[in-house]
């Protein structure tokens, strides 16, 4: 499920915790072979994720501490094991981490952080889905590339655990021409440039979508059939509910998607889906999401 560069994060997380030497204080206490189970517990209430990785994660430092260790979701009250994207409630045993207990306690803290960021992500994430579709059931909220190096993959995969959508994974997927890609180009050259420049695209992309800051710019790219989403820039809501009349005046609509972004947060998110935008983006879901709150109970 996971790619190679999501193993060697894990793996990179081990060398930090483990360095050289091991875990030097696990090994002063007696009795660190003996079994042990530990139950992860969510402190607070939230959506898990994680626990999709937790086996992975164990088996890395199962082989660097030459000790078994088995990483096990846990049946919630229904009796269905727990997945990644259920709401939990504080003090629910989601998972275990069973081996010796040295071996458990090594792998405490790396376990946790994983599943801690993850679950921060995705609840985050459902609490920016619900105040947006409470205003507007159709819309859809996106993440951005505003992600910790090396953890797009993780990030992006919690934001989908939290329900909301993965924009572009990277550069090389998809087309955003953003404002500095067009700067110091006139508006009334606007559509044209646009239209030589992606008949020039020899990669294939997943979508194409261009950044405007004015309406006067929305109705240059309404002009180039190429182009599947425009990315509406710091715009009021007034002005959003101004494109979405604009584009549909202008025969786009269910061809050409609007997507709202900057400066979205839980308190606007309400405000800008009413609009009738089809998207939302937010950094706000991978770079501002708190850790949830997340235990080992040995």
């Amino acid at each position: 499920m996971w790619s190679e560069q999501t193993h060697r994060l894990i793996e990179l997380a081990c060398d930090e915790d483990l360095g050289a030497a091991g875990d030097i204080t696990s090994a002063l206490l007696p009795g660190g072979t003996t079994p042990a189970t530990a139950r992860v517990v969510p402190r607070k209430s939230g959506v898990i994720c994680g626990l999709s990785l937790g086996a992975e994660i164990c088996e890395v430092f199962a082989q660097r501490l030459g000790q078994r260790l088995e990483f096990t979701s846990s049946a919630g009250l229904s009796g269905r094991k727990w997945q990644d994207g259920d709401a939990v409630a504080a003090g629910a045993c989601v998972a275990t981490v069973g081996g010796p207990r040295a071996a458990v306690l090594a792998a405490e803290r790396t376990v946790l952080n994983f599943l801690s960021r993850m679950s921060g992500v995705a609840t985050l994430t459902r609490r920016f889905v619900a105040a947006a579709q409470a205003a507007n059931p159709h819309v859809q909220v996106f993440d951005t590339r505003k992600t910790l190096p090396g953890w797009r993959e993780l990030d992006k995969y919690a934001v989908r655990c939290g329900g909301g959508h993965n924009h572009r994974t990277g550069l090389h997927d998809a087309v955003l021409i953003k404002d500095n890609h067009l700067a110091g180009i006139p508006l009334e050259r606007l559509a044209a440039t646009l239209t030589e420049w992606l008949e020039q695209l020899k990669a294939p992309a997943s979508f194409v979508e261009v950044e405007v800051d004015s309406l006067a710019q929305l109705a240059e790219v309404c002009k180039v059939p190429a182009v599947n989403i425009v990315l509406l820039d710091n715009f009021t809501p007034a002005q959003m509910q101004a494109a979405v009349a604009q584009r549909d005046a202008a025969g786009q609509r269910g061809k050409l998607a609007l997507e709202a972004s900057g400066g979205v947060t839980l308190e606007t998110i309400a405000d800008i889906a009413a609009t009738g935008v089809e998207r939302i983006s937010s950094g706000a879901l991978t770079h501002s999401a708190p850790g949830l709150d997340i235990g080992l109970d040995v």
